[in-house]
């Protein structure tokens, strides 16, 4: 493996798993590679992974970042829609994303980004560069059932996750070094605990997401795997806190070991 100390004559590319409010984990791995002084040039990212990597792209900090999504209203009453398939309309979440970009353009990051989306007529991942950012982010984190499917270009998309969760594909190309965070943990649930239709559908939802992922884990030459985020529903803002606590301390305790091994 590359030594941490040489990463900054390579150009780094971070993949960026989906995973819902476990996804948060990765803003507390970004903050831990900052500290390290490891600052990614290439981001490429799907669901909760594609907003990360957005707004971490647009030179966001890792507070501000936990403000996105604290402030961000995942269940609103007024969103709820009639019309679309899925409970929630994913075009009313268009004005949370114009606040943090305004620009609306790929173009507009400070930093090349993938955003990985699944083209539901087609059947098959998209990666999305250029252009319009802000439906592709959308339609990237539309899970199913949840959040209806967004129309781009006369098609319709939704979560990447349901192709491809763990988005390597477009760095391997572009970086010399490749990390990775993946926080669609896996754990043994109790019968109890999958008790309602929500609970099955966010469980067979993880399981799929999981099997897009697991055969590609061994790509990245670094790679963060935070434990803990089991516990964390994948659509429970309370989560939020711990989910980038488990982030940071895993990052820093992991780069400290590789970088303690390379001395």
């Amino acid at each position: 493996m590359t030594k941490p100390m040489q990463l900054n004559q390579k150009k780094i590319g971070l993949a960026l798993s989906g995973g819902g409010v476990k996804g948060i984990a990765h803003i507390g791995i970004l903050k831990a590679l900052n500290e390290h002084d490891i600052h990614p040039h290439y981001i490429s990212g799907v669901s909760a992974g594609a907003l990360v990597g957005a707004l971490y792209a647009n030179n966001y900090a890792p507070e501000d970042m936990l403000a996105f999504f604290k402030e961000t209203p995942l269940f609103q009453y007024n969103f709820v829609t009639i019309n679309k398939p899925g409970l929630f309309d994913t075009e009313k979440y268009v004005g949370a994303l114009e606040n943090y970009f305004p620009e609306n353009r790929f173009e507009a990051l400070h930093r090349p980004l993938y955003v990985t989306a699944t083209n539901l007529q087609q059947g098959k991942p998209v990666y999305f560069q250029t252009g319009e950012l802000i439906h592709p982010l959308l339609a990237s984190a539309a899970l199913p059932p949840v959040f209806s499917p967004v129309e781009i270009r006369g098609e319709l998309y939704s979560d990447g996750g349901v192709m491809n969760n763990f988005p390597v594909e477009p760095l391997q190309e572009q970086a010399d070094f490749i990390i990775g965070s993946y926080t669609s943990s896996m754990g043994v649930m109790r019968k109890k605990d999958l008790s309602n239709s929500l609970q099955i559908s966010q469980r067979a939802n993880l399981l799929m997401l999981h099997a897009s992922a697991i055969n590609k884990l061994h790509i990245p030459d670094m790679l963060f795997r935070p434990e803990g985020l089991g516990l964390i529903g994948v659509l429970d803002k309370k989560g939020i806190d711990k989910a980038f606590e488990i982030g940071y301390e895993h990052g820093s305790r992991h780069l400290e070991e590789v970088l303690s091994e390379s001395i």
